[in-house]
């Protein structure tokens, strides 16, 4: 009896387009670079350029106006060695550091933890609360300028009452200035941290709570166990933030006072921006802005130092 024959079957190749073709190479990477062409050339012109100019003019005598002239490292030696207001400055931007990881946050975390068990009007409150955040800062340090006035604000109204002597200038002394201003810059940021932290917290499984109530947790222990733990990311990241936007501060601080009274409320940006645009010695400006850069990256490097180490960031 004949054995079968085996028959083999015959590779068909699919038909289609080739592997790699002008068509693939068009819609995989010449339309996305064309769209994103026009950003990333706006980037290049507004970002990159002066970026990578201001470090040569950190390294020249030059006014802004006239034309540069290279003197080395003397700018540097110059900001480290000789400067005082630079270091008062930096002391000045620490506090604030301090004040901007500690007093919003706790704010934010409170107001949060208590909006988020009402359940009926919840929204006109995160509402109220959010309300200062989108004002301008010219609007909001106004209000504030005339709400601490001595002569018309709540110090002399509490005067009148017999409360005190009214002649209460926070922004006028030297030690209270710069806590004055932080207060006032705080008014506005922690609502904005408490609607983070609210939408985090309702992303929060209610199981979690329900297994910790069987548990025997009180409401604090729920915070610290189950909400914390919850909202880590978002609490690590704006603590990144607020560290880099703490050496950035400028705004409320040139609105209100300029760095006054006596330099008591200077940091490293007004400084720098009397530097560049009143005293015309833009090139000492560009030394001092690459040390602020150079803070800011400072503080993102140490953030994905601690991400690398298992931190939830």
């Amino acid at each position: 009896m004949a054995q079968p024959v085996a028959v083999q079957p015959v590779q068909v190749r699919p038909l289609g387009r080739p592997r790699w073709s002008w068509y693939r190479f068009i819609t995989k990477i010449g339309i996305p670079w064309l769209l994103m062409a026009p950003i990333l050339i706006l980037h290049i012109l507004v970002v990159a350029v002066p970026a990578i100019s201001s470090i040569y003019f950190s390294l020249t005598d030059w006014s802004g106006i006239n034309q540069a002239v290279f003197i080395g490292l003397e700018n540097y030696r110059k900001l480290f060695t000789e400067d005082p207001q630079m270091g008062s400055a930096f002391v000045n931007n620490i506090i604030w550091l301090i004040f901007f990881l500690t007093v919003p946050f706790a704010l934010a975390l409170l107001a949060a933890s208590l909006l988020a068990q009402i359940k009926r009007g919840g929204m006109i409150y995160r509402t109220l609360l959010f309300v200062p955040f989108i004002l301008p800062s010219v609007v909001t340090t106004s209000i504030w300028r005339n709400l601490l006035s001595p002569r018309m604000g709540i110090f002399s109204e509490l005067a009148k009452l017999g409360i005190g002597d009214g002649q209460i200038a926070l922004l006028g002394r030297s030690s209270t200035v710069l806590l004055t201003i932080a207060f006032i810059d705080n008014w506005h940021w922690w609502g904005f941290l408490m609607v983070l932290f609210l939408t985090a917290m309702q992303s929060i499984p209610i199981e979690l709570y329900d297994a910790a109530k069987i548990d025997g947790a009180n409401r604090w222990q729920e915070f610290r166990y189950v909400t914390i733990p919850g909202i880590r990311p978002v609490i690590m990241f704006m603590l990144m933030m607020s560290a880099i936007w703490s050496f950035l501060a400028f705004d409320y601080i040139w609105i209100l006072t300029q760095g006054g009274p006596a330099g008591a409320s200077d940091v490293m940006a007004t400084v720098l921006y009397r530097n560049a645009f009143a005293r015309f010695e833009a090139g000492y400006a560009a030394a001092q802005g690459l040390l602020l850069s150079s803070l800011a990256g400072m503080i993102v490097v140490f953030f994905l130092y601690l991400r690398r180490k298992g931190w939830e960031i």
